[in-house]
C-alpha cells in the first residue's frame, strides 16, 4: 500500500473515530482520544489524564481506560473493512482485564494484532459466519510502563 492511500485511510479513520463519538457512542466524544498510529498491524491511541477521565484518586477511572482498550482493540475492523470494502458488524462480547499500577498520567493503548484481526474478517467472509477472536490490548504510561493488560473478545461478521 503506498504511503498516499495509508495516509488518506488514516485521515478517514480518524474522521470516522470523531463522528463515532458525536453521533453514536458519546462517551468517545466526551473523552476526545487522539489516535496517532494506524496500520496493518498496530494502532495506538491516546487518552488525556484531565478532569473528564480522573477519577478520586487522581487516576484514570475505569471507565476511561475500557474506552481506550475498545478503540485500541476495534478500530482495525473500521480500518480493515474500508481498505477491503467490507460491510462488517462488530461487537466485544468479553473483557478481562489485570490492573497492574494506577495511572496517574495520559494513557497510550496498544494493539498490534491487525493480522489476526484481519485473518478473523477473512473468515467470516469466507464461512458467512460471526467468528470471535481475543485480542490483546495494552496500557502504557507517559513513562512506557505498563499500566494494564487487557484481553478483549472480538465478534465480527462481514456481510
Amino acid at each position: 500500500m503506498t504511503q498516499q492511500i495509508h495516509n488518506r485511510l488514516f485521515k478517514k479513520v480518524k474522521w470516522q473515530l470523531f463522528l463515532l463519538g458525536l453521533f453514536k457512542i458519546p462517551m468517545i466524544g466526551f473523552l476526545r482520544p487522539k489516535l496517532f498510529q494506524l496500520n496493518n498491524d498496530s494502532v495506538s491511541i491516546k487518552i488525556r489524564l484531565r478532569r473528564r477521565s480522573k477519577n478520586h484518586l487522581n487516576s484514570m477511572y475505569f471507565g476511561a481506560l475500557a474506552v481506550g482498550a475498545d478503540l485500541a482493540a476495534g478500530i482495525h475492523v473500521f480500518y480493515f473493512s474500508e481498505l477491503n470494502k467490507m460491510n462488517t458488524s462488530f461487537a466485544f462480547k468479553g473483557m478481562q482485564v489485570d490492573f497492574l499500577k494506577r495511572a496517574e498520567t495520559d494513557i497510550v493503548f496498544r494493539c498490534s494484532e491487525g493480522s489476526v484481526i484481519q485473518s478473523v474478517m477473512k473468515e467470516s467472509q469466507k464461512t458467512g459466519e460471526r467468528i470471535n477472536k481475543s485480542i490483546n490490548v495494552e496500557a502504557f504510561n507517559l513513562s512506557e510502563e505498563l499500566v494494564a493488560s487487557f484481553q478483549m473478545v472480538i465478534s465480527v461478521k462481514v456481510k
